[in-house]
C-alpha cells in the first residue's frame, strides 16, 4: 500500500476508479488543473510515494532528485518507448523507480474518425465533394503508414467497406498480408495510394521532402499519429497545392508552433483528441488501475 498517491494533474480516471485509489493508498490527492512548471510538479508530489502523470506534463530527473520518497510512477497516457516517455525511465530505474504505462485504449475512436472524415470528403456531406462526383470507400486506395494496434484496426474497418488497403510498418505483418493487405514500400506506398493514413508511434515522423514529393498532389493525407508524422516545413510545401487534403484530430497533430498551416482551407483539424472517449476513460482507468495492483504485488506491499 502506498503511504501517499498523488496524481500531479487531471489523468482522466473514471469516478469509480479514483475511488478504488483508495484502496491502494494512506492519502490519495488528485489535482484538476496542469501545473505550470517543474516546481510546481515538485512542490504537488512533496512526500509521496506514487505519483500518477497524464499526457500534459513531465517528470524529470530534476523532479525526482528533488522527490526522493517517490517508489512508483504510473503513467496515465501511452508509453511506447523509453526515449518517448514524458517520464526519465533512465534515471527512474538506476534509482528503484518502478514506471509503468499503459497502451491501446483510445484506438476504436481513431478508426471512427477516419470513417466519419473519409466519407464526409468523399460524398461531400458539409464539406465541398473531393472529386467531380461523389465517391464510395469501395475500390478507394488507401495506404496505412504504420500497422499497429490502431492501424490494424483502421485496415480492418476500410478493408470491410471494400478500399483497397496497402501497408509499410517498420517490420513486415504476414498475417495482415494473409487477410489481403498489400505490402508496399514507404515511397511507392505514397505513390500508388489516393488516401495516406499514418498511424505512428509519438515522435516517429517518417515524411519529408521526399516522400512528399513521391505523394504527389492530389492527395488525402490524414494523420491519426500520436503527434506529427510529418517535416513541418515539407508538409506546408506540399498544403501549397489546394486540390491537396490534410486531416487531423489535434494542432499537436500539425506539428506547427507557429500555428499557421492550421489556417488553410486544405486543413481539417477537429480540435480534439477523437481517442478521448468514455469507453476509452474506462478502458485506461482499468489499466491504470491494473499497473497499480501489479506494483503492490511484486512490492508485497
Amino acid at each position: 500500500m502506498f503511504k501517499k498517491l498523488v496524481a500531479i494533474e487531471p489523468v482522466s480516471l473514471i469516478p469509480s476508479a479514483q475511488e478504488e485509489l483508495k484502496r491502494y493508498a494512506g492519502e490519495v490527492v488528485l489535482y484538476e488543473d496542469i501545473p505550470k512548471d517543474e516546481e510546481e510538479i515538485i512542490e504537488r508530489i512533496g512526500d509521496a510515494d506514487g505519483v500518477l502523470v497524464s499526457y500534459t506534463s513531465q517528470i524529470r530527473r530534476p523532479v525526482l532528485e528533488r522527490c526522493p520518497n517517490v517508489r512508483y510512477v504510473g503513467m496515465c497516457c501511452s508509453l511506447y518507448s523509453e526515449a518517448s516517455a514524458n517520464v526519465d525511465i533512465a534515471y527512474a530505474r538506476e534509482h528503484g523507480i518502478r514506471v509503468l504505462g499503459i497502451r491501446d485504449y483510445g484506438d476504436r475512436g481513431v478508426v471512427e474518425y477516419v470513417l466519419y472524415q473519409l466519407i464526409r470528403i468523399l460524398h461531400g456531406f458539409d464539406f465541398p465533394v473531393w472529386q467531380e462526383e461523389p465517391l464510395e470507400l469501395t475500390r478507394l486506395k488507401v495506404g496505412i503508414v504504420g500497422l499497429g494496434v490502431s492501424g490494424s484496426l483502421v485496415a480492418d474497418a476500410l478493408m470491410m467497406m471494400g478500399a483497397e488497403v496497402s501497408y509499410y510498418s517498420r517490420t513486415r505483418k504476414p498475417e495482415k498480408e494473409a487477410e489481403g493487405i498489400s505490402y508496399l514500400p514507404l515511397n511507392d506506398l505514397l505513390a500508388q495510394n489516393q488516401v495516406v493514413i499514418t498511424c505512428l508511434n509519438k515522435n516517429v515522423i517518417l515524411l519529408g521532402k521526399e516522400q512528399f514529393q513521391c505523394l504527389g498532389n492530389k492527395k488525402i493525407l490524414m494523420n491519426t499519429s500520436i503527434g506529427t508524422a510529418s517535416d513541418t516545413e515539407a508538409l506546408g510545401a506540399w498544403l501549397e497545392c489546394r486540390e491537396n487534403l490534410y486531416c487531423c484530430d489535434t494542432e499537436a497533430a500539425m506539428g506547427d508552433p507557429s500555428g499557421e498551416l492550421i489556417k488553410r482551407d486544405n486543413v481539417i483539424c477537429m480540435g480534439t483528441s477523437v481517442g478521448r472517449t468514455q469507453q476509452a476513460f474506462e478502458l485506461l482507468s482499468r489499466k491504470v488501475l491494473d499497473n497499480i495492483r501489479l506494483y503492490l504485488e511484486e512490492e508485497g506491499k
